[in-house]
């Protein structure tokens, strides 16, 4: 373990996806872990950062719609990724799903083609694609336009079920697709979840059968649990084998329904997600979003009349709210922004944990929440406090 490729990183505090570590250093070799040991255990010859604050696994955002100024629906190209991937490193995120919103076909495919693009010229934080729509229930489709709302055609399905280069998480609602459809994406290993639903219990049973994964965004957009009808939220809570993901920004879902959610399914099924706009990671107050002036108001985001258009939230954030006000534990609280969402995209091998093989996906934060540094396989940055 030697060279000027090999660095040790020693903090004051390890978080390395399981346990707490006090004096320990991560040792990294180039774009991977080497080793993780007592710092009393590291040889003389490897350079050593040292650190106040906690270390952690890099924080893994599967519904990220802009950042750093841009929204990935306006700006489907790898110029405009790179803008929405430092944007939200600035907030430890360093691997999301950008996420397209319902559009028009050409506009959705152009965004799958940037993606392609810009991993191939080596964005290291993309991981694939969220497709958020447009197969949603038109009474529930939150600030997504209404002339984009349509049924799945057979050249959609054809479509996606092709997309095979890198993870694709479709949103849709299952109510509103023929039988057989999510079956055969998720059989093409689509990461098919309900969100924008309107769907019955007995709906839900169904699509959970077919293939359906997890729920986008859980309480928000979807019918709710009511005493006699329990909707697309009991649903999701009562089903053991799907996945949740939950914004925890303060304004979307109440404390007490996150802890109630966390106790209601198993260990590793809730996700931490943002849901965040271009505002992320930008000095920008407002949003435009088909035309439509969103504007930033007491860290929410909402349109001309009032309502919640996706979040100002980055990870950290999603982080902080969940250890001090839901009052989970830190562990927990960091399991759910990194090694959940690797479990559910199946990479969990390569990323989630500090541990040895592990792509070296690392943030830096301390005690306030403020994001110090990150490093995305491998490559360091250093953040200043905003």
């Amino acid at each position: 373990m030697s060279g000027p490729e090999i660095q040790a990183i020693c903090p004051r505090q390890l978080f390395d996806g399981q346990q707490w570590l006090q004096q320990h250093a991560l040792v990294i070799d180039q774009a991977h872990i080497q080793a993780v040991l007592p710092t009393a255990d590291l040889p003389s010859d490897i350079p050593v950062q040292e650190l106040d604050g906690r270390l952690a696994p890099g924080f893994i955002d599967l519904q990220v719609n802009g950042g750093g100024g841009v929204m990935f629906n306006r700006a489907p190209n790898p110029e405009g990724l790179s803008l929405i991937t430092a944007g939200h490193r600035s907030r430890g995120t360093t691997s999301l799903m950008p996420t397209v919103i319902s559009d028009t076909a050409a506009i959705t495919r152009q965004c799958v083609n940037a993606v392609s693009t810009a991993k191939e010229q080596g964005n290291a934080s993309l991981l694939g694609i969220h497709i958020e729509g447009p197969f949603f229930d038109v009474s529930r489709r939150g600030t997504h336009k209404a002339e984009m709302i349509r049924a799945m055609e057979d050249e959609d399905l054809m479509w996606l079920t092709s997309l095979q280069d890198f993870p694709v998480i479709l949103t849709l609602a299952p109510e509103q697709t023929q039988n057989g459809q999510i079956r055969q994406l998720a059989g093409a290993g689509i990461f098919v979840c309900a969100g924008h639903t309107d769907a019955t219990y007995e709906q839900l049973q169904a699509a959970l059968v077919d293939g359906l994964k997890g729920f986008t965004h859980l309480f928000n957009a979807m019918s709710q649990l009511t005493g006699r009808a329990p909707g697309a939220v009991g649903a999701a809570l009562d089903n053991s084998e799907s996945w949740i993901g939950i914004i925890a920004d303060g304004h979307h879902v109440h404390s007490a329904n996150i802890r109630i959610t966390q106790r209601a399914k198993p260990d590793g099924k809730l996700l931490l997600v943002s849901d965040a706009m271009s505002t992320v990671g930008s000095t920008d107050t407002f949003i435009d979003i088909y035309g439509e002036r969103i504007e930033l108001q007491g860290g929410r985001l909402v349109n001309a009349e009032g309502n919640l258009a996706g979040s100002a939230i980055g990870m950290i954030d999603a982080v902080r709210h969940c250890h001090l006000e839901v009052k989970l534990e830190l562990e927990e609280c960091l399991r759910m922004a990194s090694l959940y969402p690797a479990t559910f995209l199946g990479l969990e091998q390569q990323l989630g944990r500090l541990a040895p093989g592990y792509r070296a996906d690392i943030v830096h934060f301390d005690t306030d929440y403020h994001v110090r540094d990150t490093w995305v396989a491998g490559q360091h940055q250093q953040h200043s406090i905003l």
